[in-house]
């Protein structure tokens, strides 16, 4: 499983890189702080799976998101965010978002989602 992280913290830029390590056939493909530098590279890249921030140096995950439903729906996307409000998780599966977790409280739980997902493709 080949996934792209768009996260503007490089603490958890390194942590998630970590996280993905740990489970079996996982690899990064690519990351982006910015919103048109996410769409530009997975589009480029074609990952299986995105790992996407809502709130980036430079646009939204929102607009990350709409942009690959758009052209590449096929793209697995998860959320991660300090932003678990229910309108931004609404929002979320209203464009198609695979997932959503709160980075805070549920890390591990993207991993099992992840790991899933590795695991049945």
């Amino acid at each position: 499983m080949r996934v792209f992280l768009v996260e503007d913290s490089p603490l958890l830029r390194s942590r998630l890189e970590a996280m993905l390590l740990s489970i079996p056939g996982a690899s990064v493909l690519g990351r982006a702080e910015r919103a048109q530098d996410a769409v530009r590279d997975i589009l480029a890249g074609r990952p299986d799976t995105v790992v996407l921030d809502i709130h980036l140096k430079e646009g939204s995950g929102f607009d990350v998101l709409r942009a690959l439903r758009a052209a590449a729906p096929d793209i697995a996307v998860y959320i991660l965010t300090n932003y678990p409000e229910q309108k931004y998780r609404q929002l979320a599966a209203e464009l198609g978002a695979a997932g959503f977790f709160d980075k805070s409280r549920e890390f591990a739980l993207l991993r099992d989602a992840l790991a899933a997902r590795g695991a049945a493709a």
